[in-house]
């Protein structure tokens, strides 16, 4: 009788085990050529290292639409966006060009999801070339046989060998010194005469010349491309639907924010450069023309094309391996963030 009995409760839950583990099977890991499912799971939680773009989406709204949890981490830029993803404590990081690269040189596989430029990136550069007090150096020319700030895997990194390029000028021809630009250290290197010259952003020329001019230091603009602002994530977290499905909401987001923050300047040197970053107004009127107007494209074969010509430009001046910069895009949200931006 007691053997009856299990067999007959026994079998409802070998049938529910049955149908769980079916149900597991079947919500494995996202394929890479699987569209990106719309539900979201409750519960669902991003980690998002943007700092910029958490003010934008708080003051336009979009942070309270969002159909998941986000938790925002004080990280930004390529190396503590990749130790980050290594200590699987980030599933989005906002950087620029060289990380995505470096991190695949590094054996992280990520993948950009959002990409943004600027309409005139000659005319609105991200950065200039910073020279030190008395280092006499009047024009780019002049950096031949100059100490150099130089941080291989960031975009800086990137900027001063384009810049070589430009200017026919090998390795040998200046003093690369290794130096990671967080925060001011690029700025502190050159106060301190430390090199003779690094990429310093537009944003700080105004404050550096001021403190420095009158000892001879210069912002030098460069005249390249240096616009790319991407979103890249670790694949792993493509791989969970859920997460993918944050993802790809989170980038529609971030796609409306920028519109939001181009049409609403007031709003934004107020709340962020003024109220966030504890700027006076008139120095967040001038960081927002020297931003100039966005652009943020449907379709990435242009970005694509400029990744590819960084990653040879790189491989070769670093004895690195040439990727497909095709494989370091996710096209399955190549449109998400420009449609977003365009409002549909």
């Amino acid at each position: 009788m007691t053997a009856l009995l299990f067999r007959v409760t026994a079998r409802p839950f070998l049938v529910a085990a049955s149908l769980f583990l079916a149900g597991a099977a079947a919500a494995g890991p996202l394929a890479d050529n699987a569209p990106i499912p719309d539900k979201i799971a409750p519960g669902t939680k991003l980690v998002v290292g943007d700092p910029q773009i958490r003010v934008a989406l708080t003051l336009s709204g979009e942070l309270q639409k969002l159909p998941f949890t986000v938790e925002w981490a004080n990280i930004s830029g390529g190396p503590q966006t990749i130790e980050a993803f290594r200590a699987k404590a980030l599933d989005i990081g906002s950087v620029a060009d060289i990380p995505p690269i470096h991190a695949q040189w590094t054996g992280l596989d990520v993948k950009i999801v959002a990409a943004k430029f600027r309409l005139d990136p000659i005319g609105h550069p991200i950065y200039v070339i910073g020279t030190a007090p008395g280092s006499r150096i009047e024009k780019l020319a002049d950096i031949k046989g100059r100490k150099i700030a130089f941080s291989p895997g960031q975009a800086q990194g990137a900027l001063v060998l384009r810049v070589l390029k430009k200017l026919n000028l090998k390795h040998s021809d200046v003093q690369l010194v290794e130096l990671p630009s967080v925060g001011d250290a690029y700025t502190n290197a050159l106060a301190s005469k430390l090199v003779d010259a690094a990429p310093i952003a537009e944003a700080n020329k105004q404050r550096y010349t001021q403190n420095y001019a009158r000892d001879g230091a210069k912002a030098l603009p460069h005249g390249l491309r240096d616009d790319p602002a991407y979103l890249y994530v670790v694949k792993s977290s493509l791989q969970d639907p859920d997460k993918a499905a944050a993802i790809q909401a989170y980038v529609k987001a971030w796609g409306r924010a920028a519109k939001w923050v181009e049409t609403h300047p007031d709003e934004w040197v107020k709340g962020y450069y003024v109220k966030d970053q504890g700027l006076k107004e008139d120095a967040g009127r001038f960081l927002i023309e020297s931003n100039g107007s966005p652009d943020v494209p449907l379709d990435w074969n242009g970005a694509i094309e400029r990744q590819q010509e960084t990653i040879d430009l790189l491989a070769d001046e670093l004895k690195k391996p040439v990727l497909k910069a095709e494989t370091l895009f996710d096209r399955r949200f190549e449109s998400v963030a420009g449609a977003a931006y365009q409002g549909e």
